[in-house]
Order: C-alpha cells, then structure tokens, then sequence
C-alpha cells in the first residue's frame, strides 16, 4: 500500500502561495483597496504638491514609498486575517508541512501582491509628477523588487503575531512600521538619485544597505515564524 510523501518546503510554499492568490483572485477585496488607497493617495499627495516650492524629483520619490508602505499594510493584514474567521489557520498548521513552508508560502503570495500594486502605482506617479521613468526604468523595477522583499518579510511575521488579537488592523502597523524604515529610508534614497539623474554608482552604497536587511530580515523572520503561532 502506497502512502503519499508530504511535500517538501518550497513544494509545500508554492502551495500555499497558490492557495492565497487564488482567494484574492476570487475576492479581489484587498488588491482593490490597496489600488483604490494608492491612487487616491497620489492625487492628494499631487493636489497639495506647490510646484514652486519643491520639485517633483525631490517628491516623488517619498510619495512612491510613502504610498507602498501603507497599501503593502492592506495586503499584510489580510494575509492570515483570511483565515483566521473560521480558524483555517488551524488545518494549515496541522498538515504534515513545515512552519517555514507555511511563512515562506505566505510571504511569496504578499510579495506578488505588493509587486502588483507598485506596478500600477510606480505609472501613476510619473505620470502625476511627469517622471523620466523610461531612462531609469530598470534599476527602479530593481528597487522596488528588493524594497518589497524586506517589506513583506517583517510583514508577514508580524501579520502572523497579530492575527489573533482583537485589535489586528491596528497592531500590525505598530509592530510592522519600525522595521520598515530600515527598508524604505535606502529605497527611497536610491530611488532619489535615480530620478535626479546621478549615476546608479552614486545609489550603490543604499543599495548595498538593502540587500543587506533584505537578507537579515529574510533569515531573521522565517527563523522566528514558527513561534509566532500556536499549534
């Protein structure tokens, strides 16, 4: 009698990644809210922008970040808020998969989700603040890419802490927002110096920094997941 091997650890994380992106394809509640949020944000963020006063290059860079922390929260919350209404969380946590399949699974759906609400936004902003996105294009899709790394990483650590308590949407920014700054301070640094014109060598040094939390952060977090939940 043949008996079925469990999945291994990135087997078993696809699974699960899968798993949450079908529920937000199906739903589509929270990927709307982040878009809704962002571009809302950018035309308030434009409306009170005094042209004279500041220039667009020295904004636009801390609107971007600005607007991808706080619609990255939308996605985060829901990342095991979805499950936790008729305790789901439960079953996960009892299949014959590792804890750090399960953070691993959740992080990659998150990333996907921050990835496509930066994809609408990164447009919008230029087109807003009329961005010379063309020429930098690349070396921003970069940043961006490692930026939302670091960002869901801590998030959905601190998503998993939360969920269980009664003040969730309010305790996941508290605890998530400290450790973002390490994240979006040489983001938005780096993308600065993109859009002002300055060589990539100038940003290397941000860069460099960013990797670096990427890295801890990474490791940090699917490390200190399985003691976030309770079997």
């Amino acid at each position: 009698m043949s008996t079925r091997v469990p999945p291994g650890t990135f087997a078993a994380a696809a699974l699960i990644a899968r798993k949450d992106l079908a529920i937000e394809f199906r739903t589509r509640s929270a990927f709307l809210a982040a878009i809704v949020f962002s571009l809302l944000a950018i035309v308030i963020f434009f409306f009170a922008w005094d042209a004279t006063a500041v220039n667009a290059v020295d904004l636009a860079p801390g609107v971007l970040w600005v607007i991808f922390t706080f619609s990255g929260l939308l996605g985060l919350h829901r990342s095991f808020g979805v499950e936790e209404a008729d305790r789901a969380i439960d079953a996960l946590l009892a299949s014959p998969v590792d804890r750090e399949a399960v953070f691993l699974g959740k992080a990659l759906a998150n990333l996907l989700f921050v990835l496509g609400v930066q994809a609408l936004a990164i447009p919008a902003v230029a087109l807003f603040y009329n961005l010379p996105l063309s020429r930098v294009l690349g070396p921003l899709v970069g940043i961006a890419v490692l930026a939302a790394i670091g960002l869901v990483s801590v998030g959905t650590l601190f998503s998993a802490m939360a969920a269980n308590t009664r003040l969730a949407e309010l305790l996941l920014p508290v605890l998530a927002l400290p450790f973002f700054v390490p994240i979006i301070l040489p983001a938005a640094q780096s993308t600065a110096r993109l859009l002002s014109g300055r060589p990539i060598a100038e940003a290397m040094s941000w860069l460099r920094i960013l990797i670096a939390f990427d890295i801890v952060f990474v490791v940090a977090c699917a490390l200190a997941f399985p003691f976030t939940l309770e079997d």
